[in-house]
């Protein structure tokens, strides 16, 4: 439970502030920053969760775990009681740091405790919990925002903060450590400049700046120079932030990348849908939420499933097989969306997306723990974070550029000088605008946006396709540690029984399958 409610608060807070945006602003002022309340948490997300792995692999998992629950604390409280934009940004980007650690220390926690052959169940728990912030957490942050107002959609996070640090303190025992070495600074160092450079291009690229403006270029060249130099760097590290030997165990690189696909294809999904949905069906923004539910349940569903039937079986590698074909099955599905699909039919293409990404979404996770010692626990966990988090980051930047060039493209060709002029300044319109647009033009807009999804979800499905050929590899390790397992107790990594003495931990054992 206490790794339940420290998962919920790094989840659901983007989803809440995303509602709360056009109040802060309308208080604080300083609309031309709005993007950086997002931007910043998203990149001190990204470039810490990788060093909260580290950092909890070295010295301890509790303690790592903890502090990252103060930290994100902290930056609430003072996300709440900001006074301008820029105070704001700051304490978002606080938040951040917290959140990174929270991800991956429930992740590399669950690892630590459970043994894999009862993971699944665990981490189908996990995706139920991030389903239900996305499809709670717009509704959630209205209705605090209403009525409590927007600083409280902040000060939220501090009771169920506080009843997380409690009950980690009270109830988490894990063995202590405290290694040799010292933190790899300049690999941490590269690594962020790298990480924050990609997102930033990403983020930027195409909506702020031309994707060959100086800048992008720039941050791009960056971000490839000082991911580079971090790769070298890992290579002469006593203790690498990222030890390259993990991804000499196959299971392992195949779940990073398909955990980048999911991630890729699953935040461009939840942007791109609603925007089909208001322009086109006609959904308010709230109602546009609402009707992602059909996705979102039956992720959440599935993956408890999957989980369920991992933990009784002990077999997996069907999911990722499976969950690859449904999810280019139902990104195509949607990319033969128009004008005239109704919502039960788009609903239905949902349905088959999310029971795709159901199978997907914590088995990449189960896996790649599977596939490295218990020392590298935390970094196997942080690292298929990240490759997620990344992947969505490329998922909305990739799929934006095309969505937004296809409307733009469709626009000038069929509605004229009239219709490019009143989608000059965006590809999005809202409802209001939208419906205060000439009829010709509006109708014009419309299949725009089609032809912009459609061009979007095909790009997403052919991706999906690449993580159905690449599960086709994955080699079925068996899960040890499931009930009567004898053995479980000296299995390793794969096999430390969640009941075991902390001395009889092997760190250092090898990898099963490797």
């Amino acid at each position: 439970m206490a790794l339940l409610i420290a998962m919920m608060l790094a989840m659901l807070d983007n989803m809440i502030i995303g509602t709360a945006m056009p109040t802060i602003v309308g208080e604080l002022g300083g609309a031309e920053h709005l993007s950086w309340v997002v931007t910043a948490y998203t990149l001190a997300t990204a470039a810490s969760t990788p060093i909260w792995g580290k950092v909890g692999d070295m010295y301890g998992r509790k303690g790592a775990f903890l502090t990252a629950i103060v930290v994100f604390l902290i930056g609430s409280a003072f996300s709440g009681i900001a006074q301008d934009m820029g105070q704001l940004i700051g304490f978002r980007a606080v938040q951040g740091l917290g959140a990174g650690g929270l991800m991956v220390g429930v992740m590399a926690i669950i690892g630590d405790l459970i043994p894999p052959r009862e993971r699944g169940k665990y981490q189908g728990m996990i995706a139920g919990v991030m389903a239900l912030a996305m499809i709670g957490g717009p509704a959630l942050g209205g209705l605090i925002t209403d009525h409590l107002g927007w600083r409280w959609t902040f000060y939220i996070n501090l009771p169920l903060g506080a009843v997380a640090l409690a009950m980690v303190s009270t109830v988490l025992h894990l063995p202590k450590k405290r290694a040799a070495g010292r933190i790899d600074y300049l690999g941490a160092a590269l690594l962020t400049v790298g990480i924050t450079s990609t997102v930033l291009v990403t983020t930027w690229g195409g909506t702020e700046y031309a994707w060959g403006s100086g800048r992008i270029v720039g941050l791009a060249v960056v971000g490839v120079v000082a991911l580079a130099a971090f790769l070298w760097s890992q290579t002469r590290a006593a203790e690498p932030v990222m030890p390259l030997r993990i991804f000499r165990n196959r299971n392992f690189w195949l779940m990073s990348v398909i955990g980048f696909v999911v991630g890729f294809v699953m935040f461009g999904a939840t942007l791109y849908l609603p925007l089909f949905q208001q322009a086109v069906q006609g959904a308010s923004a709230t109602n546009s939420g609402l009707l992602l539910l059909p996705m979102l349940l039956s992720m959440m569903v599935v993956s408890l499933f999957a989980g369920r039937a991992t933990t009784s079986t002990g077999r997996y590698r069907i999911f990722p097989i499976v969950g690859g074909a449904l999810m280019a099955l139902g990104l195509f599905l949607l990319a033969q969306m128009d004008t005239g699909t109704s919502r039960l039919t788009a609903g239905v293409y949902m349905a088959v997306l999310g029971i795709g990404m159901g199978f997907l979404m914590q088995i990449t996770m189960l896996v790649a723990q599977n596939s490295v010692a218990m020392k590298d626990m935390g970094v196997a966990s942080s690292t298929t974070t990240l490759f997620r988090t990344l992947g969505g980051s490329f998922g909305v930047a990739i799929m934006g550029a095309l969505f937004t060039g296809r409307i733009q493209d469709v626009m000038g060709e069929q509605g004229g000088s009239a219709a490019a002029g009143a989608t000059e300044q965006s590809a999005q319109l809202d409802a209001d605008s939208l419906a205060a647009l000439p009829a010709v033009v509006r109708e014009t807009y419309q299949h725009a946006v089609a032809s912009g999804t459609h061009t979007a979800f095909l790009l997403g499905s052919a991706a999906a396709l690449v993580a159905f050929v690449l599960a086709l590899f994955v080699k079925e390790v068996p899960l040890r540690g499931g009930p009567g397992d004898q053995g479980a107790e000296s299995a390793g990594p794969s096999g430390d029984a969640g009941g075991a003495k902390d001395g009889e931990r092997r760190a250092g054992a090898v990898p099963v399958g490797s």
